[in-house]
């Protein structure tokens, strides 16, 4: 497959290239740091949340007890 390098534009293919789809191990880490140091983010999600199904909220290092009800 070609594509172009989303860093540096070059052209580069799937089939020669272990970094693809960036040109050079360089690019890689470039776009790396740059999610890293939050540059990109991802503003929304990509699929809505279930409203049906409660999300469960426990407090953080306690266990949710699965008891049955009666």
């Amino acid at each position: 497959m070609r594509a172009r390098c989303p860093i540096c534009r070059k052209p580069t293919r799937s089939e020669q290239n272990a970094d693809f789809p960036f040109c050079s191990e360089r690019c890689r880490l470039i776009d790396l740091g740059r999610w890293a140091s939050e540059e990109y983010v991802i503003s929304e999600p990509l699929v809505e949340p279930n409203k049906s199904q409660p999300t469960a909220q426990t407090e953080p290092g306690k266990r949710k007890e699965n008891r049955p009800r009666r």
